[in-house]
């Protein structure tokens, strides 16, 4: 399984060129493949596929909640990516007070979370040392590096491990993120209280796969209808495991090729 990586993140919308447009246009993604009902992007050395929606949307899901799922892009300049973002219509907030800088302790990065037009939830990330997975022979717009990692909100972070150990991931690191800080970057004008864990396959470039185990606020367990835009499918390459297998414990898709 040395092999096992994130290949592409797949999001579902109900307007695939409309949502192909914003990312081109506020990130600079270049489009590859395209027909009627698809798109696929490249963002730095990173790949996203824009598919149908086929069922309502519902409620955007919260932070804290399992069918909660975003993809990190990290940014070279906060300031200019923010300047790039709010002359853009459509998206919406979720950190309620701007880009927020954690504390040491939480990583000390600098992060902003918002959804797109369609509601799928995003996050700048400025690292103080920059961004070391960044493929140096990769052409990238000016702010917008490419993708760091996927995040998913689970109910029980241990058991989450295992599963996704079994697929060929192993456990990096695990710290839990805490305070007004994460409040205000999960939306929820609180301090909030989330152990964070790191599962990376030690391919380089492929964007890792994180883990938010909500403590307070408690995780709630909602998962995402399938086939509205909030069924987001990590695209995995290099597991056998996949194959066989659609959700992992609380819903999240993911499928191999």
């Amino acid at each position: 399984m040395s092999g096992l990586c994130i290949e592409a993140i797949r999001l579902l919308c109900r307007d695939t060129a409309a949502t192909a447009r914003f990312y081109v246009d506020t990130f600079g993604c270049e489009e590859i493949e395209r027909d009627r009902h698809f798109c696929a992007l490249r963002l730095g050395a990173q790949r996203l596929e824009l598919g149908r929606a086929s069922a309502p949307s519902g409620h955007p899901p919260l932070s804290n909640e399992t069918a909660f799922q975003h993809f990190a892009i990290p940014v070279s300049d906060m300031e200019a990516a923010m300047a790039r973002l709010e002359r853009m219509e459509g998206w919406t907030p979720i950190s309620t007070d701007g880009p927020e800088r954690l504390p040491a302790a939480s990583g000390g990065v600098t992060a902003f979370k918002f959804r797109d037009p369609e509601g799928h939830p995003l996050e700048f990330l400025e690292f103080p040392g920059g961004w070391e997975q960044r493929p140096a022979t990769v052409n990238t717009s000016e702010s917008f590096l490419g993708i760091d990692h996927s995040a998913i909100t689970v109910s029980d972070a241990d058991a989450s491990i295992r599963f996704y150990e079994s697929l060929g991931y192993r456990l990096k690191a695990r710290q839990r993120n805490e305070g007004i800080e994460q409040g205000r970057l999960d939306g929820f004008s609180r301090p909030a209280s989330v152990d964070v864990v790191t599962l990376e396959t030690g391919q380089g470039g492929a964007p890792h796969l994180e883990l938010l185990a909500y403590v307070d606020p408690p995780a709630i367990s909602a998962p995402a209808a399938e086939g509205s835009p909030f069924a987001t499918q990590l695209i995995l390459c290099g597991s056998t495991s996949a194959h066989a297998l659609a959700t992992d414990p609380d819903g999240h898709r993911f499928s191999s090729r």
